[in-house]
């Protein structure tokens, strides 16, 4: 668990703003989640796919004003806000990068607790001294998140008593969970969204209508063809790199994807060889996947 009175200054998240008169109708088109369930009151995690349902981006959407916060990795911040703007064509909407005047701090899911008002409900957000709060949508365990000005970062802190921590406390925390959040770039396009745990993350609607990728990634889901998934592991000695193939007595089932301090790997899991009890190579290295507890395996 994260100490309560820590706070972590997300430095490598990035936030983009949009707004207009179009903005709600535009988002739906696009992304995977229902924008009409994102309020003052509640948040969400969703994802930008290509056409062929294929991964390129994921962000938690935060009401903010009249528009969007989306808050993303910030070395993805630019090209995400160049892809949505490449699908504006007549739209009234604005798109904002404004990664170097907010930023992101994650502190303890007690700690979010203690807010006035709060539900202890994944996305549920509230405000303090104007700017949103919320509880992480993707999984309540990984805490509030406060989405604010850089000029009026230090104050805020200063009087909810927090103490700002390294990230990687936060970070290794995260990978415990499961919870790929750094390096996403190296993701793009190499699996299917759905193939993400995105369901299981609260990042796709399936009752919503159509956006970009809907009909590959339905179809994946009804007709259960979800044979591969993203999975964390370590490294019990040896090295690897990025794209070096997972095997098992030579038989190859997956990938390592993200292969640095923080290890995921799209594995197959439709045969008789893939358990979590078994030790596998990758490059030079022999790792062990482990089940996050959240994931429906």
């Amino acid at each position: 668990m994260i100490n309560k009175k820590f706070v972590f200054i997300l430095e490598d998240r990035g936030v983009l703003y949009i707004n207009g008169s179009d903005t709600n109708e535009f988002l739906q088109n696009l992304i995977t989640n229902d924008i009409y369930k994102v309020n003052d009151k509640n948040s969400c995690y969703a994802s930008l796919l290509t056409p062929q349902g294929k991964y390129l981006y994921d962000f938690i959407v935060v009401k903010h004003k009249n528009g969007f916060f989306l808050d993303c990795e910030k070395s993805i911040a630019e090209d995400l806000y160049k892809k949505i703007i490449s699908y504006k064509l007549r739209s009234k909407v604005e798109i904002l990068n404004l990664s170097n005047e907010f930023v992101v701090a994650a502190f303890s899911y007690s700690k979010f607790l203690e807010f006035e008002g709060t539900q202890d409900l994944p996305g549920f957000t509230t405000k303090y001294r104007e700017d949103p709060v919320f509880l992480d949508p993707r999984n309540k365990e990984l805490g509030g998140r406060l989405i604010i000005n850089l000029e009026k970062l230090y104050l805020s802190l200063k009087k909810l008593n927090l103490k700002s921590e390294d990230p990687d406390i936060y970070y290794d925390y995260s990978f415990n969970l499961g919870i790929p959040q750094l390096q996403t770039n190296l993701l793009k396009e190499k699996l299917f969204g759905i193939e993400c745990n995105f369901e299981e993350l609260n990042a796709i609607d399936f009752k919503k209508g159509c956006y970009i990728g809907q009909e590959n990634t339905s179809r994946i889901k009804l007709k259960n063809k979800l044979n591969k998934r993203l999975l964390p592991f370590k490294i019990l000695n040896g090295s690897l790199s990025k794209n070096d193939n997972i095997k098992y007595n030579e038989k190859e089932i997956g990938k390592a994807l993200i292969s640095k301090k923080y290890n995921f790997g799209l594995v197959k899991l439709n045969n008789d060889i893939f358990s979590f009890d078994k030790i596998f190579k990758c490059g030079n290295a022999e790792i062990k996947f482990f089940k996050p507890d959240w994931l429906n395996l």
